[in-house]
């Protein structure tokens, strides 16, 4: 679903090869700064998962960079040294893997009869979860109180009490001032791939990383899932 994120991954321009991931000086073998691109909410749910809590732990001496960007991602220049991006690239030298799939639900503060509904704004209407949405506004009549460009103002604006609207269930769920209220929403669910340039695939921290995300999204998965 290019909604949540939105995000494409370019591919193989001429025969540029990537470069390796630099190592910071003065430090150790594994002292290195991988970085991901992606969008605001695997961004988040990666970020949250470097707490000394989380049951899978990134590998010492590794430095996570984690690039927000809606713009296409070009690996084998090293713009990232990895992306999870909603599809895969139909060309280029990359190793694919699924990583898992965030479900995503409707809230609103909870107590407040809020139901106007929060969406995002025109440039953005083919995002699925605006048709979405556009399709509850023509079906309910409830007018929409706010179009804003990014997840955390659609979440800043339901906490708030503006109006109900799409989140991630696992932002929405752990929020102790929202309340779903649907189930996850099957057409809006949100596919993640991890895409590598295979010769980056190579390097040991990069691997590292790919099996620290793999871990996370399988150890999360009814989190992300929105499952009870």
């Amino acid at each position: 679903m290019a909604a949540l994120d939105g995000l494409a991954i370019a591919g193989r321009e001429g025969r540029h090869e990537p470069a390796a991931p630099q190592p910071r000086s003065g430090r150790g073998a594994m002292d290195w700064d991988v970085r991901i691109s992606t969008g605001e909410c695997a961004a988040g749910f990666l970020a949250r998962c470097l707490s000394g809590r989380t049951t899978t732990a990134l590998p010492s001496g590794i430095t996570l960079e984690l690039v927000d960007s809606r713009q296409t991602a070009n690996l084998a220049r090293r713009e990232a040294d990895m992306a999870l991006r909603h599809q895969p690239p139909e060309t280029g030298d990359f190793y694919i893997s699924k990583a898992g799939t965030f479900g995503c639900a409707v809230y609103r503060r909870r107590g407040e009869d809020a139901d106007a509904w929060i969406t995002y704004t025109e440039e953005q209407s083919h995002y699925a979860p605006a048709r979405w949405v556009q399709g509850q506004v023509e079906e309910t009549g409830q007018p929409v109180a706010l179009r804003a460009s990014s997840m955390l103002m659609h979440l800043e604006a339901i906490r708030a009490g503006t109006g109900r609207g799409v989140l991630p269930c696992y932002v929405g769920d752990g929020h102790p001032l929202l309340e779903r209220l649907t189930p996850p929403i099957p057409e809006i669910a949100a596919e993640y791939w991890i895409i590598v340039h295979r010769d980056l695939r190579r390097s040991a921290c990069v691997r590292a990383v790919i099996d620290w995300v793999k871990a996370l999204f399988a150890g999360h998965r009814d989190v992300l899932a929105g499952v009870p």
